[in-house]
């Protein structure tokens, strides 16, 4: 059975984002087809994607690589997210859903609980969860795409360190919610302008480091596996 392209692009995306190919490295159809277990055209298809985002780049003589954004390009997706979530906010204020309302009010319970409990990882997943709903709350499809592309890409070239009092953090969360629950797209905005700004200076470069005497190309840390085609998430 062919493996949908979506699929693979998500893939591959991940392995990127999480460190699997190392910025730089060569991306070849044939090794990528065999690590997925699929044919190379989806590969072919999914790079081409993947290239429009900018997380691959294509090289003479070399083929597709994983690009190397430099320090400029990093902060200017920070620079982006942070006038982008605002205007996300304000546009849920004026199109939520109930729903929407719903689930962002048991994010922001869950995270309260969870910074009581001091359960940091679970934070920074609930955390990514509540900007997702938030951005899908805004009814724009152009909006959402810009900023789950946005979020990889800081994902892949930045760390992010937990707040230093998770629960006042979560605590403005709420703030956010009350404001898009009470159709206050002003407020809704400034809220989020200052939750983007707080959680921009979190953000630390990541430094990609390789050992001495492996090269660059074709270099990738785990074995191979299959993609799981029920759950392409792309």
């Amino acid at each position: 059975m062919r493996v949908p392209a979506h699929s693979v692009c998500t893939a591959i995306r991940d392995d990127i984002v999480s460190g699997v190919f190392e910025r730089g490295s060569r991306l070849t159809e044939e090794v990528l087809a065999r690590r997925y277990g699929v044919s190379r055209v989806p590969v072919r298809e999914a790079l081409r994607t993947l290239e429009s985002e900018g997380f691959v780049v294509t090289r003479r003589h070399a083929g597709a690589c994983v690009a190397e954004p430099s320090e400029q390009e990093a902060a200017d997706l920070l620079e982006v997210r942070m006038l982008l979530e605002p205007l996300s906010a304000a546009r849920a204020a004026q199109r939520r859903t109930d729903a929407h309302l719903k689930v962002l009010r048991g994010l922001v319970r869950l995270g309260q609980e969870r910074a009581r409990r001091g359960e940091g990882e679970d934070l920074r997943s609930l955390a990514g969860w509540f900007h997702e709903t938030l951005a899908q709350a805004s009814g724009s499809p152009g909006l959402i795409a810009l900023l789950t592309q946005l979020r990889h890409k800081i994902a892949w070239m930045y760390a992010v360190d937990q707040p230093a009092r998770p629960a006042e953090a979560w605590a403005e969360h709420g703030a956010l919610v009350d404001a898009v629950a009470r159709g206050d797209a002003a407020r809704a905005r400034a809220l989020a302008a200052q939750l983007a700004e707080r959680q921009g200076a979190a953000h630390r470069l990541r430094r990609a480091a390789r050992p001495a005497n492996v090269p660059r190309a074709g270099r990738v840390r785990t074995s191979q596996r299959a993609v799981n085609t029920a759950s392409g998430r792309n």
